[in-house]
This record gives structure tokens, C-alpha cells and sequence, in this order.
């Protein structure tokens, strides 16, 4: 059909021009052209007064008089028609997979719009009245759907507009009055506009996830670079260690080489197991992200609404709430083991040799267990904690076993001794703090910093105060706020008062946590650090009293 077309605009075309004939007009030698072109040809040969075809080269004297061809003229009038009409229905008619027009009649046209109040899908010419008709204009136009007759009760032939909440379904006002009389329903836009809300708070939380999750596993493949480059210093430390041996050694020094990398394996396999499954996580809620993109795009309520159900349900997350990176020292244990054997040789070998395997084992990764979230999670780990008179600045007065200190606003009696604090108010515990630990301390009024600090921090100077050094870590409570300090940099910390205050220490995995205690926990303040010694609670009390609690 193109090929005929383009074959009659070629026959009746001007050779001058090239475009379709206008005005056709045959010369005697058979010939023909648009007159305008021929006439301004031949108005080029008046001064040789001899006139010839354009295409054979003809010659005519006089100048011929030159008369419409009328069956032209008809022909490229019909060509114009036919073929314009021909392209156009080429170009919008549908085809297997489009939507077609309802109102064309014989060959039918691709569908621009549906009209969900019509229930009928019209192409652009038919879609006209939509935009100029006033009742029209008011119609539900969307994108062209095959579905619409889904819209229609199927006992009523009426138009579902209507969501029952209480049977979750589309219906029609008919309905309301016989099978879902008295029934929660609401108009089927309502109930979108609901659900939509819902799909983009679902979305939300898939985002948040993934982004969690995309964290996770970068966090577990910076720990298996960390495990591996560990374990291989740890395997060359032992492989100098023990070349220094005599013979007797060599074989113990293959065992823990051997022993060290399977530990490893163990490690990066178990980190890398769990990485896979938070990254199949990450795909499956990006799949689900789109599926809930593109129905969040769906312009049809009812469609919107029974799709919704099946693709809102979200799988449960992987669990890794275990997942709390430590700095650790992964495999040194293990060098300082066998650095001890070399010093010990052969005769005390076999009852070190315990030490060496046991260190090797204890490397790991992800804690067993996760950080406490609740109090009474947190109570498990509560121990009994005293504070150190002989830290004791001389202006604190201790008092319940040592539990409570108050400003006493003048000096009290202490024996003098070297671990006494004389610049600021503090003091100290007494028990060392290593491993988890938990404990509370009880203020009254303002003014009290709940710290813990190593024992060496110093005793005068402002270098003594806690927070104002790296070897204290401090959270300063007055009304209604809070400020953490280490190494003298001060950070406002945002939370509920309380006269309570929860500590919270890791020591093995370097967090420190500070919560408000009252009907419930609020963290305030987390430290995520490397502890290079054991730690000490502290108290700095001015004007105000501060106390231990009883915990058991």
C-alpha cells in the first residue's frame, strides 16, 4: 500500500517543482506540469520566441495556450485524500496489544484515554467532547485500561464508586442498601487516598531498610577485611615467633597456624553468610519498592484497592540486631600466647598449650548476644559498685556504704593519699569495670556529672576533671539538659529529665550508653570507642547529691 502510494505521488508530480501537480496542465508532447511552473519556464525562452518541453525538449512556435487537465487535477485531489487518510490510520490504528477505541466504528483506532465514570475508552478524536462538553469535563480520565468493565457491579450493572470497609470490596450504591446495609462503608477515592497514605509509609520504611541493610553490609565487609588482615598478621607474628624454636616447637607452630585459619574461616564465613542474606533482603525490598511504585501510580481506585492486599504484605527483616562491630584486637591474643611459650620452652609447654588454642577460639565477630534494649535486659548485667574514699575529693562526703556523695560545702577529714582527687569534686569506684556492666545513679537537683575514666587519669590540674581529657567520658546533668564531654570537647545531648540516670558498658566491644530511667529507657548518648584499660565509675557532685543505686 505504501509502495502504490508512493508510486501515484511520483506520477503525478511536477517535474519543475517535484511536489504534487497544481493546477495540471498537458503539453502536446504528453507531458505535464503545474501551470504556474510551466508558465514562469516558458516566460524565460520570450526572447527567442521558440518554446520546448522541460523534459524532452520539444520545441513549439507560437507559445502554446495552455488549459487545466481536469482528470489531472481530480486524480492528485484524490491522492491527497486517500493517501493522508491512509497514513493516519496506519499510524493510530490498534494493533494486538494496545487498547482500542470503543466508539470507532469498522477499523478501529488506538485509545488515548479511558473515562472511568463512562467506562468507555475513546481515541483523540472521540475523546473530544471530554474536553469541550461541560458535564464531560468533570469525567475521570486515565491512562487507556481494558479492565473498566471490572468497574461495573456485576448484580447491578451500576458503576462501583464505593469501598465496604467491612467486607474489604468495591461496591455500588445499590449495594449499601441491600447486602452491605449498615456496613462501614466509605466513597472508593476515600479509601485510597487511606491506603496511598499507608503505600507511602510502607515505601518509607522499605527505604530506611535498605539503607540500614546497605550499612550492614558494608560495616560486614569492612569486619572481613579487618578478620583477614588480623588473622594473617597474627599467622606471620607466630611464624617468627616460632622459627626462633627448637625443633620440638615446629610442630606446635603448625597447629596454630592451622588452628588460626580455621577460626578464620569460621568467622569470615559465618560474617559473609549473613552478608548474603541481608543482601538478598536488599533486593527483594527494592523489588517490593517497585511493585508498590507502580501501584502507588495506578489511577484506578478499584484497582489500586484490589491489588493492594497482595503486594503490601512485607517479608519479616533479617535479624541483625547481633550485628555490633567491636575494634578488637582480633588474633593478637594469640601472638601474645606464643611470644609466652618462647620464654617458657619445652618444659612448660604442654601445659600452655591450652592457652594458645583457646585465644584462637575466642575470636569473634558478631556478639552472641545483642545489646540490651529493655530494663530488665539491662538489670541482668547490673553490678555492685562502691566508691573509692581514696579518691574522694575533701568538699564530698560519702555516706550508705559508701554509695552516696553530697556536697558538703566545706572540707571534710581524709587521710592523705595519692590517688585523692584535689582540684575538682569527683571520686571514683572502687571495683574495677571490665566486661558488660550495668549500673543507675540517683541524683538530686543540678549539678552532677555521671562519668567513668580510666584509674591513671590525673589527680590535679584541669586535666583532672572528668570529660576534659581522653580518659574520661562524661554526661554533665543540669534542668531539663544534658552534655556529654571527652577530651575536653562538650556535645548537648537532647532528651527527657530525669532524675535517674542509666550507664550502660561494654567494655570487650568499646560502647558506653547513657539512658534516662523512668517509666521507660531513653538513650541519650552512645560512645562507640576502643577501651585500652579497665574502667572506673564516676561522680562529680557540686551543691547536689548523687547515689549509687541498689539494683539487686
Amino acid at each position: 500500500m505504501a509502495q502504490k502510494d508512493q508510486l501515484d505521488q511520483e506520477t503525478l508530480s511536477c517535474s519543475i517543482c517535484l511536489d504534487l501537480l497544481k493546477d495540471p496542465v498537458t503539453t502536446s508532447c504528453g507531458h505535464s506540469y503545474c501551470m504556474s511552473c510551466i508558465k514562469g519556464f516558458w516566460d524565460g525562452e520570450d526572447q527567442r520566441k521558440i518554446y520546448s518541453c522541460p523534459q524532452c525538449r520539444e520545441a513549439f512556435t507560437p507559445r502554446p495556450v495552455l488549459k487545466k487537465n481536469t482528470m489531472l487535477a481530480a486524480l492528485v485531489e484524490q491522492l491527497k485524500k486517500t493517501g493522508l487518510q491512509a497514513a493516519a490510520a496506519d499510524h493510530c490504528s490498534a494493533g494486538p496489544e494496545d487498547v482500542a477505541c470503543d466508539v470507532c466504528t469498522g477499523r478501529k483506532l488506538k485509545a488515548f484515554k479511558s473515562c472511568l465514570q463512562c467506562l468507555v475508552s475513546y481515541c483523540e478524536n472521540h475523546l473530544q467532547p471530554h474536553y469541550t462538553v461541560g458535564q464531560f469535563k468533570k469525567h475521570k480520565l486515565v491512562v487507556p485500561s481494558e479492565k473498566l468493565q471490572e468497574n461495573i457491579c456485576s448484580r447491578h450493572d451500576e458503576v462501583m464508586k464505593i469501598f465496604c470497609r467491612t467486607d474489604k470490596k468495591s461496591i455500588c450504591y445499590l449495594c449499601t442498601m441491600e447486602d452491605h446495609k449498615g456496613h462501614d462503608t466509605v466513597p472508593a477515592a476515600a479509601e485510597r487516598t487511606e491506603r496511598q497514605r499507608e503505600l507511602e509509609v510502607s515505601r518509607l520504611n522499605i527505604q530506611q531498610r535498605i539503607q540500614h541493610r546497605e550499612k550492614d553490609v558494608k560495616l560486614l565487609q569492612q569486619e572481613v577485611e579487618a578478620v583477614s588482615l588480623s588473622a594473617d598478621e597474627a599467622v606471620e607474628d607466630s611464624e617468627k615467633i616460632f622459627t626462633q624454636l627448637i625443633r620440638v616447637l615446629q610442630k606446635r607452630s603448625s597447629d596454630v597456624k592451622q588452628q588460626i585459619r580455621s577460626q578464620q574461616e569460621t568467622e569470615v564465613s559465618g560474617v559473609k553468610e549473613l552478608q548474603e542474606k541481608l543482601q538478598q533482603e536488599i533486593t527483594e525490598l527494592k523489588r517490593k519498592d517497585a511493585e508498590l511504585k507502580q501501584l502507588s501510580h495506578t489511577e484506578d481506585h478499584n484497582q489500586f484497592l484490589h491489588n493492594y492486599p497482595s503486594v503490601s504484605q512485607l517479608s519479616e527483616p533479617t535479624d541483625s540486631s547481633s550485628i555490633n562491630i567491636r575494634p578488637l584486637r582480633y588474633f593478637e591474643d594469640v601472638t601474645a600466647a606464643v611470644s609466652k611459650l618462647r620464654d617458657l620452652l619445652q618444659d612448660i609447654l604442654r601445659d600452655k598449650w591450652t592457652n594458645i588454642s583457646l585465644a584462637v577460639t575466642e575470636v569473634d565477630v558478631l556478639l552472641s548476644e545483642p545489646e540490651p534494649e529493655t530494663r530488665a535486659e539491662f538489670l541482668k548485667y547490673s553490678c555492685e559498685i562502691t566508691l573509692d574514699p581514696n579518691t574522694v575529693h575533701t568538699y564530698l562526703l560519702l555516706s550508705e556504704g559508701n554509695r552516696k556523695v553530697e556536697w558538703a560545702g566545706q572540707p571534710q577529714y581524709y587521710s592523705s593519699h595519692t590517688d585523692r582527687f584535689t582540684d575538682y569534686p569527683q571520686v571514683l569506684s572502687r571495683e574495677s569495670l571490665t566486661g558488660r556492666c550495668y549500673w543507675e545513679v540517683e541524683r538530686r537537683r543540678t549539678g552532677v556529672q555521671v562519668a567513668v575514666a580510666y584509674k591513671n587519669i590525673s589527680r590535679a590540674g584541669y586535666e583532672s576533671r572528668f570529660g576534659c581529657n581522653d580518659k574520661s567520658w562524661s554526661l554533665f546533668c543540669s534542668t531539663n539538659s544534658y552534655t556529654f564531654c571527652f577530651n575536653n570537647i562538650n556535645t548537648p545531648v537532647s532528651g527527657p529529665d530525669s532524675s535517674r540516670v542509666g550507664v550502660y558498658l561494654d567494655h570487650r566491644a568499646g560502647i558506653l550508653s547513657f539512658y534516662s530511667v523512668s517509666e521507660t529507657m531513653t538513650l541519650l548518648h552512645r560512645v562507640q570507642t576502643t577501651f585500652t584499660q579497665p574502667l572506673y565509675a564516676g561522680l562529680w557532685v557540686v551543691e547536689s547529691t548523687a547515689e549509687l543505686c541498689k539494683l539487686k
